[in-house]
Order: C-alpha cells, then structure tokens, then sequence
C-alpha cells in the first residue's frame, strides 16, 4: 500500500506546458538559439533541466539560464493547476499518507501557487529551486523515515523515473506534462496514468 507520495509541481499539479514552451523561446532568443515548437519539446524536454538547454545552447551556464528564466516567468500569466488535481492531493492528504513536493521551480513562483490552488499546510515537505532531485528525494526517505516500498515519486519526465529508480521508491509517470507517452514508456516507470482516475487508483487503492 503507497504510504507517502513525492509530487513533481510543474507538468503534473500545475498545467504549464503551453506557457514553459513560451518561456523557452524567448530563453532561447536571448541567446540565439532558434525557437522549437510544441511537438519539439515533448521530444526533447528532459531533466535535469540544464541537459535540455545544453542541447540548444551548449556554452549557457545554469546561473545565465536562471536569470532570463525568472525574467520570462515574471511576464507569464498567473498559473492553474490541472483540473481537479488539488482536490485529489488534499483527498491523499486526508487518507493519512505523507505528501510532498520536489520541484526545480524557485521559491517565489512555487509557493504563491501552493497558496492560489488551496493547497496550503497540505504538504509534508515542500522543496524547491532543485536541479537534480536524487539527492532531495533521498532525503526526503531518510528525514521522514519512509519505507521505500511504500512510497512513490509521480512525475512527467525521464527525471522523476530514473531518481525513483536509483532511490529504490515507485514511480508514477504521467501523460499530461512535458513529455510523449512513448518516452516516459521508454523509462518503465512502474505505473504510466493517463488521466487523474488512474492516478487516483495507483495512490489510493489497496494492493
């Protein structure tokens, strides 16, 4: 039975696809790089995210990246969460399982969401500003005692399965976010869900 649950923010509770594929271009207009399209990133989106943006400008530094990617968010209109997905953290929540977030979001975009989609004091642990999440997620185990089989880590790219994978935790991958089926397929995490009902099922039913 799943008792704790590791959330990616950004593709899986927040629907930002349309509007990260906005940001990347004018990221890579800024340095040169020619724009992509939507069909383009869902090929090629990977993390941690760096990778993804060495592919198209290889000499960008993270800190480089950084600053013209907080410029481009702060343009941004105000986020939404994928519908109905606050109701079924809060529904997990009250189950009695632990919840938390690992996200390579930065603080000032991360927790004003948390707050607009009422998912406030909800979560066990909110970490955020992460590159590469293995080190986070195993933290997350160890401060909080977890039992790995137990827990699982639900994410939208190669990244969330193969930290999973190297953690020895569940993995959860969704179809929704930055990425085909057919790649997160290629990853084998242990469930693939196509829509919140599925995701529902793996979470909350019995074993």
């Amino acid at each position: 039975m799943i008792k704790n649950v590791i959330f990616d923010w950004s593709g899986v509770v927040k629907d930002c696809v349309e509007e990260h594929l906005v940001i990347i271009n004018k990221i890579f207009t800024h340095f040169g790089a020619k724009e992509i399209s939507m069909e383009e990133l869902k090929v090629e989106w990977c993390q941690p995210y760096m990778s993804f943006y060495k592919k198209y400008i290889p000499s960008v530094t993270e800190k480089e990246q950084s600053v013209v990617y907080k410029k481009a968010i702060s343009e941004s209109p105000k986020a939404k969460p994928y519908s109905h997905i606050a109701e079924l953290i809060k529904k997990v929540k009250k189950s009695g399982k632990k919840v938390f977030i690992v996200s390579s979001d930065d603080s000032e975009t991360i927790l004003p969401e948390i707050k607009s989609f009422g998912l406030e004091a909800v979560f066990d642990d909110v970490v955020f500003g992460v590159e590469d999440k293995e080190q986070e997620v195993r933290q997350i185990v160890t401060n909080n005692s977890l039992n790995k089989n137990d827990t699982i880590f639900i994410g939208d790219s190669n990244h969330e399965i193969e930290v999973g994978k190297k953690v020895g935790i569940k993995t959860v991958a969704v179809t929704w976010g930055f990425s085909l089926e057919n790649k997160l397929k290629s990853y084998n995490p242990d469930f693939l869900v196509h829509n919140l009902e599925e995701l529902e099922k793996v979470i909350l039913c019995p074993e």
